[in-house]
């Protein structure tokens, strides 16, 4: 069980890395996909607009023209760019002519402008091979140098902001996951310390009471026979607690019984207890006497025995009603539990079944999370608040699976 347990957590674990682990690399790839298709339109737009200058230079040389282009046919170009000669060296160092999108600071000389636009030049170089603007008869005459957008820019960090989010989540989740673990671990061990202590509790105080009645009845010899009787019976129930303990986490053996004559078993021995509880509760059982389920005798009398406990502390009148009907469908057991206690909010119906929760100072902290445990992943069935209604009662529900030879 602790191997599994250590198991699981490494596999979480390992789940929880995976997982952000794919969102980096998703994101890495969704976002670099997005940079190469707007490289590749920025660069489509350079290559028109070079295309625009050679269509220009096979008909006029004149700069103006070349201005003309530069300034109103690619006016919406958001990226820097800077147009050259054949030789590579700036056209012009006045403001605005041969580059765009490059910032220049006012009152600059055009020494300090061309010192700029040679640096930014030098940048463009290291980023994009320059785009070649021809005559008709093939001479290059001019390159025109580009960069990035600003949206480019940024979209290339953010993968690293991504990793660094997913390695965030990691760390929040790792320490969540650790912080749950350690508390569900607490609350176990405090559960299952009172459900011992709850489970412990039933027999010894019988054994008590029985050693004191034996003492006043020493000379009565018919009386001490019964007595020693039920002294057995409950160091026999001491002897199934153990033994239940014993069971948690390994394969429950599961076999052809009848729900009615356990349960029946279970009720006759809390009727001979109750009365030392200074209560006068009447436990009762109805339904299909005969029907069969699969079921594991020893974990399904706990679950039995900690449902009618439930039901004791919840009722806190000296008079009260515990009543199991037991019927059937085709191939399903239907087992209600119903008693005349306090009822359960409605918020509260879930939280029952968590380890660790309880409403009382004693008990309870583990019984209902162990039943729920032993119905629903030892017998592969189903156990929940069927109806629980304030000041009148509640209602359990058990489904366990027919015996085949039924069906």
């Amino acid at each position: 069980m602790k191997f599994f347990k250590s198991s699981f957590a490494f596999t979480l674990k390992l789940l929880l890395l995976i997982i952000g682990s794919l969102i980096a690399l998703g994101t890495w790839y969704y976002t670099q996909t997005l940079v190469n298709k707007l490289q590749k339109r920025e660069k489509e737009i350079v290559e028109l607009y070079a295309k625009s200058l050679e269509y220009i230079t096979s008909t006029t040389t004149m700069e103006t023209d070349l201005t003309f282009i530069f300034q109103n046919i690619i006016q919406r170009i958001d990226f820097p760019l800077i147009l050259t000669d054949q030789n590579h060296q700036l056209i012009s160092s006045e403001v605005g002519i041969g580059y765009k999108n490059i910032e220049i600071k006012k009152g600059l000389s055009k020494t300090q402008i061309k010192k700029i636009l040679n640096e930014k030049l030098e940048e463009l170089k290291s980023k994009h091979p320059p785009i070649s603007v021809k005559t008709p008869d093939g001479k290059v005459i001019q390159y025109l140098y580009y960069g990035d957008s600003e949206i480019i820019e940024k979209l290339k960090y953010y993968p690293y902001l991504q990793i660094l989010f997913a390695i965030f989540f990691l760390i929040i989740a790792y320490s969540s996951f650790n912080y749950i673990r350690k508390n569900e671990q607490s609350s176990i061990w405090v559960g299952m310390a009172k459900e011992t202590a709850h489970q412990l509790g039933t027999p010894i105080s019988s054994l008590l009471g029985w050693n004191e009645i034996l003492r006043m009845n020493y000379d009565n010899p018919d009386k001490v026979f019964d007595i020693a009787e039920e002294i057995k019976n409950d160091l026999n129930r001491l002897n199934k607690i153990t033994t239940r303990f014993s069971k948690i986490g390994s394969q429950a053996d599961l076999k052809d019984e009848s729900p009615y004559e356990i349960i029946l078993k279970v009720i006759h021995y809390f009727e001979r207890r109750i009365p030392q509880l200074g209560k006068n509760i009447v436990l009762s059982i109805h339904g299909d006497k005969e029907v069969k389920a699969k079921i594991n005798p020893e974990l399904f009398e706990w679950v039995i025995e900690n449902l009618i406990k439930n039901a004791l502390d919840a009722i806190e009148n000296k008079d009260g009603k515990i009543d199991f009907n037991i019927y059937t469908t085709k191939k399903l057991v239907h087992i209600e539990i119903s008693d005349t206690g306090k009822g359960i909010e409605q918020n509260k119906k879930k939280e029952i079944f968590k380890p660790g929760y309880s409403t009382k100072k004693r008990g309870w902290g583990l019984g209902l999370s162990l039943s729920k445990r032993i119905i629903e992943n030892y017998h592969k069935g189903k156990i929940f608040v069927k109806e629980s209604i304030p000041n009148k009662g509640t209602t359990f529900k058990i489904i366990l699976n027919r015996s085949k030879s039924e069906i």
